[in-house]
This record gives structure tokens, sequence and C-alpha cells, in this order.
């Protein structure tokens, strides 16, 4: 049975590969960009398939107004997929204040207010399923990503608290904690801190171990993310790409054996 998919960031990357995709099988989709003209290809396409909507995900009152226009459009929404995001560069003490606070507001703030905005719609349905985009980096941490962890780490702790809310109403949670692919993630959508020269070690470090293999094919991610909103029961958590799973059993190896390591030292803070 056909979908009706509400997906932000749709104007290129994962969105706009997934927004087609969806779209090729006969799914109905809701794309929102900034700008809406990035999305005229799959309106001359598909057709009456797709609603664009341009947005902003930072205007709480804009992204409740989308959802409003989405379901009046449809009838219903039966995935929410928040994708819209982007990566800052630079270390911590490099990132200013406005640069972080843009960050913050758009990764997980934005994905917040349409979280908010259609809850009701799907309570009042009886199901639907929203999908946030994380990254590994909500899992494990990589230098001169700092800001970008801090707000995939809040999606992670945001979304798990959300699915255990909403799962009496039959809403099903799941986050997709991509490892890195090859989009332009970093490149023209993203944004760069000034840089410090007291740095360079640590960014040429980064930059070393960002080898090819790192990186994922984003048109190979269309089929997990299909069957994904297609699962009776999906997970509240489903990393895409090869690197992911290696790399963070690693990083939580490592923080057992400190905590197991400092445990009478926690015990005793107990108190009793």
């Amino acid at each position: 049975m056909a979908k009706t998919i509400f997906i932000t960031g749709a104007s290129r990357g994962f969105g706009k590969l997934w927004a087609e995709a969806f779209l090729k099988r006969g799914d109905k989709v809701v794309a929102t960009a900034r700008n809406p003209e990035t999305l005229n290809d799959l309106v001359q396409k598909y057709g009456d398939a797709i609603l664009p909507i341009q947005l902003d995900v930072n205007n709480r009152e804009a992204d409740f107004a989308a959802i409003a226009r989405a379901k009046q459009h449809f009838g219903t929404i039966d995935v929410l997929i928040n994708n819209a995001g982007y990566g800052l560069f630079g270390a911590i003490e490099e990132t200013s204040e406005q640069e972080a606070r843009d960050q913050i507001e758009t990764n997980v703030f934005g994905l917040l207010w349409l979280t908010q905005a259609v809850i009701p719609v799907m309570r009042a349905q009886g199901y639907g399923h929203i999908i946030q985009l994380s990254s590994v980096l909500g899992v494990a941490t990589l230098p001169v990503l700092g800001i970008y962890n801090a707000s995939k780490f809040a999606v992670e702790a945001l979304s798990e608290t959300l699915a255990a809310e909403v799962k009496d109403f039959g809403i099903n949670v799941s986050i997709v904690e991509p490892n890195g692919f090859a989009t332009d993630w970093g490149g023209a959508s993203a944004i760069h801190a000034q840089s410090m020269p007291e740095y360079q070690a640590v960014k040429a470090a980064f930059a070393e171990g960002a080898t090819p293999d790192f990186f994922g094919v984003p048109e190979a991610t269309s089929e997990a993310v299909l069957k994904l909103v297609d699962a009776e029961n999906p997970p509240l958590r489903l990393f895409l790409g090869k690197v992911a799973l290696p790399w963070v059993k690693q990083v939580y190896e490592q923080r057992l054996a400190t905590w197991e390591e400092w445990q009478d030292v926690a015990a005793a803070a107990h108190g009793k």
C-alpha cells in the first residue's frame, strides 16, 4: 500500500535520493526545502505525487503550518523523516557563539518542532512512523565536529525518550545513524569555523583518518530506508554503512572498561 512520506531537507543528498526512491515506487511525498526550485525536476517527473513546500525548519510556526498543509493535501502523514541538517566543522574553542547556536537550532530544534507538529496527526490516525536522522557521531565522536556531535547526541536522547512516550499511540520511532557517505555534507552544505593554528595537528590527523573506504555510496542507502519504512516492527536504531558498527563496538568496549575500572569509586559515591 502506498504511503505518504513527509521528508525535510529534500533539495539534495539523502533527502532527494530518498524522496525519489519513494516516488518511484508509487508513494506520495511531501518534500521540503529552503529553495523549492531544487525540487522542480521531481515535480516535472512525478506530478501530483509530490507536494513541494518551501520551509526553513528553524521556524516553528512554519513547521506546524507545513504539517497541517501536508495533512490537508494528502489526507494522512504515514511517515515523517526529519532529514534536514548540516555539519559544522571546527574545534570547540574555534566555534563562535552564533555558529554553535545555529547548529543546534537546525539539527535539534528544527527536528523537535516538526516532531511536535506531527504527533497529534499520527495520534489521531492511530499509527505513524517518525524517522530521525542522527549519525554515528550521535553515538561516538570525532574531533573538530564537537557541536555537530553534540547536536546528534541530543537527537539520540530526544528520540529514544520519544519512542517510549508515543508507543501506546501506535507511533514508531527510528533513529538512522549513517557513517560517512560521499554526499556534499562536508562540502557546499557545511560550515567551517575560523581556524586556529593550535588545532592544525588534530585536524591533520582527522583528515588522514578519512580514507576513501570510510565513505559509503549514498545511492546504496535508498533500499535500506525503504525496508525501514515498510517494516512492521521497525528498529529504534539503524546504522547505515559498514564502518559504523565495528567502530561503535570498539568505542563501547573502551567505555565499559573505564566504567568497570572506576566502579569501586562510583559505588562508594552512592553513600549506602
